[in-house]
């Protein structure tokens, strides 16, 4: 069975992510969507809340699954018997940054996690978890960012 993760915050969901996560689902027999729980970041939504966004978000794919993580990627893909990870790339900035990292956790891996690049689909290209909060806080229209039902959270969390 060919299986990958592709971890992230998503803090929130967008639309984006929703467009790696069908095609990487199309390509794998298994996808893992993994929600990073970093220290480094204050996110808008919990690890817990951000896995319940995406059970929602996912709910008709039948081989995508949701977990969370904390610390590395390598360790977790290990546990996991996983030797991919996906990651979406909007622009040539993404890569340098992607990249780097990438070849960083082959390297600590001992060459056994390899990196996935898919590009996002170019209506989507301008999306960031940020730009979506950005927007928000001002109370904003984010119905071309997200999900309706995240909209909603995202609103909340605001006081909207």
């Amino acid at each position: 069975m060919k299986s990958a993760i592709y971890p992230g915050s998503f803090d929130p969901v967008t639309f984006g992510h929703l467009d790696v996560i069908k095609r990487t689902a199309n390509i794998f027999d298994e996808l893992t969507v993994s929600v990073l729980d970093n220290h480094l970041k204050t996110p808008l939504f919990s690890v817990e809340e951000r896995v319940k966004i995406l059970q929602e978000a996912t709910k008709d794919i039948p081989n995508v699954k949701i977990d969370s993580f904390k610390g590395l990627l390598i360790d977790y893909a290990k546990k996991k018997g996983v030797h991919v990870a996906v990651r979406g790339l909007r622009a040539i900035t993404d890569f340098e940054y992607e990249l780097q990292i990438a070849q960083t956790n082959h390297k600590l891996s001992g060459g056994e996690l390899d990196t996935m690049f898919l590009t996002t689909s170019l209506e989507y290209a301008y999306l960031s978890s940020s730009s979506v909060k950005e927007i928000a806080s001002f109370n904003g229209d984010i119905s071309m960012c997200v999900p309706e039902f995240i909209a909603k959270l995202v609103y909340e969390k605001y006081g909207f």
